[in-house]
């Protein structure tokens, strides 16, 4: 039931992040934290040539989109890893694009977890995160102990930090208080 509530949640925040990818049929595209799946099953149908491959730090995510994504899998589209952000099961300069949305809050330390998405981005790679800021409605409602919220200007600067080049934070649009940051790898 909360992957459901996840999904319908998220709707909007995942299409912005996705039409700012700009993802193309011959990408070969990463996303961390898939939840339930919606994204990543949307990215398979978008790349065609390329590779799309997500990892989850949630076994009950991680069922939850094997069974969405069952036929992209299958025909080798879709890859799914049991993981977390803080290291990715992935080598070197194996993606040209990569997003997470609303995982932001839960890792233990946001510049090294981008500078190992960096690592896993080739030269002119993209990384695209969605967040709610600390100034959003509703963050105090969350708890300290599980969320850790952040400036537009502190993520801007985990992306600067972490080797990322034509940093932009800007609103998603959606209808809610929500940033996405994107960053182009040097």
């Amino acid at each position: 039931m909360i992957g459901r509530v996840m999904e319908a949640e998220t709707t909007a925040e995942n299409d912005a992040t996705l039409a700012r990818l700009d993802v193309q049929p011959a990408d070969d595209v990463l996303e961390v934290g898939f939840g339930p799946g919606r994204a990543l099953e949307r990215v398979g149908g978008m790349v065609t040539t390329g590779r799309v491959a997500g990892v989850e730090a949630s076994e009950e995510m991680l069922r939850m989109a094997a069974r969405r994504c069952r036929r992209l899998v299958r025909d080798g589209r879709v890859e799914l890893r049991a993981g977390t952000a803080e290291r990715l099961p992935f080598p070197d300069a194996a993606f040209d694009k990569a997003y997470s949305v609303h995982t932001l809050y839960f890792w233990e330390r946001p510049a090294a977890v981008v500078a190992e998405l960096r690592r896993v981005l080739r030269p002119g790679g993209l990384l695209a995160l969605c967040f709610r800021p600390t100034d959003a409605p509703g963050t105090a409602d969350f708890p300290s102990t599980v969320y850790r919220f952040y400036t537009g200007a502190e993520v801007g600067g985990f992306l600067r930090e972490g080797g990322f080049d034509e940093v932009s934070v800007t609103e998603t649009g959606g209808p809610r208080a929500l940033l996405l940051a994107t960053g182009r790898v040097r």
